[in-house]
């Protein structure tokens, strides 16, 4: 695993017109090149360790597995001198690569899918929940509660290490209904710290159905895709929903919540399945 962080030298200004000389620890970005059967699919921009469950959680994102049998290898390229390069390949019966995949993709940290995806194209290949269309009120599908949520956002933020150090990073957190963080993984991008935690679950055979998805950073649609793409039906993001992001929700059948604090936040689709007790 490479560094995930690094030291560089700074000054600090304040407005009394001083300044200091001092050393700074700031998170490490590098790009990772993805081939699959030798074919450069992507490169993106991530701060380097568990590089192996970001390319599953890519894999499944983009409909091209579905599961971690589809993977048969996934390793560094052994001729490169930095491990910015990984080589996957995949089982046969796995999904073809999708046309729109079937190019180079330059993915920075903050730009994710840059705009291939739609909700039409992701509502092809993933199920819908059962419930996506039906009377929230009628359904039984409960069992979260703000509690639950919130103490979810405080233990991630409390699992982020490199960000305690720098930051620099975003996190993402997979918790079940207890609260408790099944797995936490921070990154430069949102959109790989959240494909690790699932490629995490991937790789592990982890069932998703009832775990809540947790982001430090907004929702947005390609947070959204993901989280369908991964049968995840809660997602809760610190900051705010994008407008794309709460039309993907409601027609995934995802419960979204945003803007969470520890004593409060916002259900934008489907909250039948955060318990509540009164809706005034």
């Amino acid at each position: 695993m490479g560094r995930v962080t690094t030291r560089r030298k700074a000054v600090r200004f304040d407005l009394a017109g001083d300044a200091r000389s001092r050393i700074d620890t700031v998170a490490v970005e590098e790009p990772l090149e993805v081939r699959v059967g030798g074919e450069q699919l992507t490169v993106t921009m991530r701060t380097p360790g568990n590089d192996v469950e970001l390319v599953h959680g890519f894999l499944l994102a983009e409909g091209v597995i579905a599961g971690r049998d589809d993977v048969l290898v996934a390793r560094y390229c052994v001729d490169t001198e930095t491990m910015n390069v990984l080589e996957v390949t995949l089982r046969d019966s796995a999904r073809p690569l999708p046309v729109s995949a079937q190019r180079s993709l330059v993915m920075y940290g903050g730009c994710g899918l840059c705009g291939k995806a739609s909700i039409d194209a992701v509502l092809a290949v993933i199920p819908v929940a059962p419930d996506a269309e039906s009377d929230d009120d009628q359904s039984d599908d409960v069992g979260w509660t703000p509690e639950v949520l919130a103490s979810s956002a405080v233990q991630l933020r409390a699992g982020q290490r490199v960000f305690e150090q720098t930051g620099g990073v975003h996190g993402a957190g997979l918790f079940d209904r207890h609260g408790r963080p099944v797995v936490i993984r921070e990154d430069i991008g949102r959109h790989n710290a959240v494909d690790k935690v699932i490629g995490w679950s991937v790789m592990q055979d982890v069932d998703r159905a009832d775990l809540a998805l947790v982001v430090t950073s907004r929702a947005s649609f390609e947070i959204v895709q993901k989280a369908a793409m991964a049968g995840i039906s809660v997602l809760a993001c610190v900051s705010a929903p994008s407008s794309l992001a709460i039309e993907a929700a409601e027609q995934f059948g995802i419960t979204l919540v945003a803007f969470l604090r520890e004593d409060r936040m916002t259900g934008f689709t489907h909250p039948h399945r955060v318990q509540a007790r009164s809706d005034r």
